[in-house]
């Protein structure tokens, strides 16, 4: 069950699609305006999983970059696979 994300080429609003079934008739349109002139957004995301700087203690960051094209880096404690 893919999610993908679709803006609005008339008001810009971003949004999130579930497509449950690849046959599916789905009326696309944008649930803020009603317009049918959408384009598909690719989510931008990236995450790295390694040690942090205090030694063993493991760490996750993840990076996140909005529709303005600013990031967000967090750094999360927590364990590796």
């Amino acid at each position: 069950m893919p999610i993908f994300e679709f803006r609005c080429m008339d008001c810009g609003d971003v949004f999130e699609k579930l497509f449950i079934r690849s046959d599916e008739e789905v009326n696309m349109a944008c649930p803020q305006c009603k317009s049918q002139s959408l384009e598909r957004v690719v989510s931008r995301a990236n995450y790295a999983m390694g040690v942090g700087p205090g030694g063993n203690q493991p760490k996750m960051t993840t990076k996140h970059c909005g529709p303005s094209n600013q990031c967000t880096t967090l750094e999360l404690p927590g364990h590796t696979k």
